[in-house]
């Protein structure tokens, strides 16, 4: 207000930067922060390890890059062979994918999994996303992930006890039953209900019409959006012939990856017993769920330099050395190849991202 009783008005306030740049202004940080914590892991590996790895050089001069090539190759044909499992879910889901898609998903989300902060987050949404893109519905997306997840951890735990045995150790039949059993039922059950629609949605009617009664709505509310999620439910058929390629691959996957850390003992002139290794692997995946730090680095490292030495009967350089190997094969080198996939592939944001990443929020809170 002017001294004279007129308004002074204010100079229009300057323009806004334009949406493009707001959004390169506000995640401009990302990449650097991935890169900055990936850098600060492999340094953390390093001064982990330098002491034991000091006392190890010898082991690691004399190297056999022979073998070290083949735990490459076994490393590399075990990412192949999860990425056949995957491949072949979404087959059984009616979605038709290549291999390399499959494959090159296989290594983004593994790079998320075991560099990033609650890793396993974000590539079991990466997954979703990119099978979502592919053309699988929401529940065959999802009905994949959880079948790839029960498979992987009943065949670690099958190896454990493969290997338990092999040492002499007392197992009791009912563990490797129930195992083997809750993985028959679980396809049992999801084929049944895939070809036999009618039988879960009458439950489902029931189970609805007594919530709507307690909500104080009409008998068949909700129940389209019930028929919807059977409709797509019942594009899942998991045949004889998926399911035996299935369970092919994820065991190429769980022994390509002991056979990695098998090359990983001999290239630095270790000699592993098979059931000690099978124990070391198998302990080394288990704590490695855990999520306390990104890749399970330094308690995975422990457990497996433990494992060998105890279990595979190898002397402590030689363990600290072939657990070194093992990691830089299977944690670090294939960390850089994923993102480098990841970068090349999937680093351009798309349309249907945030429709996605709720969709799967959504899901994960069910």
């Amino acid at each position: 207000m002017s001294a004279n009783g007129e308004t002074v008005g204010k100079p229009p306030p300057p323009p806004g930067p334009s949406s493009a740049t707001r959004r390169r202004g506000r995640f401009w940080w990302v990449k650097w922060v991935l890169g900055v914590a990936l850098a600060a892991l492999l340094i953390a590996e390093g001064f982990y390890l330098w002491p034991r790895l000091h006392e190890s050089w010898q082991s690691l001069t004399e190297i056999h890059w022979g073998w070290l090539a083949a735990g490459v190759w076994f490393q590399a044909l075990s990412m192949s062979g999860f990425g056949r499992v995957q491949k072949q879910l979404l087959r059984a889901g009616g979605v038709d994918v290549s291999q390399r898609k499959s494959v090159a998903v296989v290594y983004g989300a593994t790079a998320m999994s075991v560099t990033l902060p609650a890793g396993q987050v974000f590539s079991t949404a990466f997954t979703y996303r990119q099978t979502r893109r592919w053309g699988a519905s929401p529940i065959v997306a999802s009905w994949q992930l959880v079948i790839s997840g029960v498979i992987a951890t009943v065949g670690l735990a099958l190896l454990g006890v493969g290997g338990a045995l092999l040492v002499g150790n007392r197992v009791g039949p009912l563990k490797l039953i129930l195992s083997l059993a809750g993985v028959v039922a679980l396809v049992w059950v999801g084929n049944y209900i895939s070809t036999n629609p009618g039988s879960l949605e009458s439950v489902l009617r029931r189970v609805l019409a007594g919530v709507n009664r307690l909500r104080k709505r009409e008998a068949d509310h909700g129940m389209d959006k019930v028929e919807e999620i059977l409709g797509q439910l019942e594009s899942v058929d998991l045949g004889t012939r998926d399911g035996v390629l299935v369970g092919f691959w994820a065991i190429v996957h769980r022994f390509a990856d002991v056979a990695c850390l098998g090359a990983a003992c001999y290239a630095v002139g270790a000699d592993p017993k098979l059931a000690g290794l099978l124990l070391a692997f198998a302990a080394g995946k288990a704590v490695g769920s855990i999520p306390f730090a990104p890749g399970g680095i330094v308690y995975v490292d422990a457990t497996l330099i433990y494992g060998l030495t105890v279990a595979a009967g190898l002397p402590a350089a030689q363990a600290v050395a072939g657990a070194f190997v093992y990691r830089l094969i299977s944690f670090i080198l294939v960390a850089i190849i994923g993102w480098i996939v990841f970068a090349f592939l999937f680093r351009t944001p798309q349309a249907d991202d945030a429709e996605f990443e709720k969709e799967f929020e959504q899901r994960r809170t069910v």
